[in-house]
């Protein structure tokens, strides 16, 4: 008997690749002798870069860069099992937990670190890309990446601007001669989850600006220097960014990777799932297991783990998810591909003994819907009472 488990991560207690380790554990208590095939995922966000290489056969690799207040860190970048896809988590340079909270300021803060990032997986020879652009600590359109790949972003008497979002009020020039020529031959595809536009009401600055510390006065600053961004984007390039669903991702770095990378935009479970070539794992699977943190309402809009039960249903493989928790309306995903939900947690226990135990509670979860599956099995196999 097969089974294909592709968990994503349970934010804050396990790994995708410790979640798929646990679920795996549960499975053979029941089914010592299966099939199990892992196949850890993430939906372009956090655990991305460690879920393709896993699942490829990749390698990781530490990179020095700039964090989003021009300091030295290191950054990291994976390359997949192919040799010539890297996979970059714009959030290992440029996110928002690399700062502490009085730091935060999307006035100053740069997606520089993000691009030294693309730059040294050309150099690597990689010439496809897959750039997850979650939790980011910016809202400079992606200028700041822009600038570590060569471009000059100047004001109207050609003075240079410093990094950070709210200088992009001045801009008036872009000058893209100085970029590395190898990128023009790169393939970038982007993940990206949400569909908000550049600026506006629902853009970029207005949306997610004050998460990363800008007060209502910020906002409109970072909301005004974007549209300029945009302006001057089309005037100078001849691309227009302002109405991109997804451009306003991670403080506009959407609209920058289009504009200076030539970068697609698709949700993030999609990318992930083609590119570890998901689909083929499936042949002769029984069931598919697959889970995160919390499943709630919000699971249902395209979280992961309906990213995997909409392959699943195309080859009618039943789908069981499970989490450390249930929110409200858990009850939607039903309807989404996703047979049966369970959570880990089945007894009144404190936040931080769930967190510390997550790995026992998950294996103990999975054991016991296997035992219901072995059970089912033994019905099937009964004659029916006349």
């Amino acid at each position: 008997m097969k089974f294909v488990v592709a968990p994503d991560s349970f934010k804050g207690s396990l790994s995708a690749v410790e979640a798929a380790n646990a679920m795996e554990e549960g499975i053979k208590r029941v089914f010592p002798h299966s099939e199990v095939v892992k196949k850890p995922i993430a939906d372009g966000g956090e655990g991305t870069v460690d879920a393709l290489i896993v699942a490829t056969g990749g390698k990781k690799i530490n990179v020095p860069v700039k964090d989003p207040l021009g300091r030295d860190i290191e950054g990291f970048l994976g390359i997949l099992g192919d040799g010539r896809t890297a996979a970059i988590e714009m959030a290992a340079a440029s996110g928002l937990t690399l700062l502490k909270e009085k730091e935060r300021n999307p006035l100053i803060t740069s997606t520089y670190g993000t691009g030294q990032l693309i730059l040294k997986a050309v150099e690597l020879g990689c010439q496809e890309m897959i750039i997850g652009i979650g939790g980011s600590a910016t809202n400079d359109g992606g200028a700041g990446m822009a600038q570590a790949l060569g471009v000059v972003f100047l004001d109207k008497k050609g003075r240079v601007l410093p990094p950070g979002g709210q200088y992009l009020k001045d801009l008036a020039y872009i000058d893209v001669s100085g970029m590395d020529r190898r990128l023009k031959k790169l393939q970038v595809m982007v993940a990206c989850d949400v569909d908000n536009p550049l600026y506006g009401e629902r853009g970029a600055s207005r949306v997610y600006g004050p998460q990363k510390g800008a007060t209502p006065d910020d906002v409109i600053v970072l909301d005004e220097a974007l549209k300029n961004y945009a302006k001057v984007i089309k005037e100078e390039l001849g691309i227009d960014v302002a109405g991109i669903p997804g451009g306003g991702a991670a403080g506009g770095l959407g609209a920058g990777l289009v504009a200076f990378l030539n970068g697609i935009l698709k949700p993030g479970i999609e990318i992930v799932l083609e590119a570890i070539d998901f689909e083929s794992c499936l042949k002769d699977a029984a069931l598919v297991l697959t889970g995160e943190g919390r499943i709630d309402e919000q699971t249902a809009y395209g979280k992961a783990p309906i990213g995997i039960a909409r392959v699943a249903q195309k080859h009618q493989i039943p789908v069981l998810a499970f989490a450390g928790a249930l929110g409200d309306g858990f009850q939607a995903v039903y309807s989404h591909g996703i047979d049966f939900v369970s959570a880990n947690i089945q007894s009144i226990i404190g936040l931080d003994e769930a967190i510390q135990d997550s790995y026992c509670l998950l294996v103990e979860n999975v054991e016991r819907a296997m035992r219901a599956v072995k059970t089912g099995m033994k019905l099937s196999q009964q004659k029916p009472v006349i």
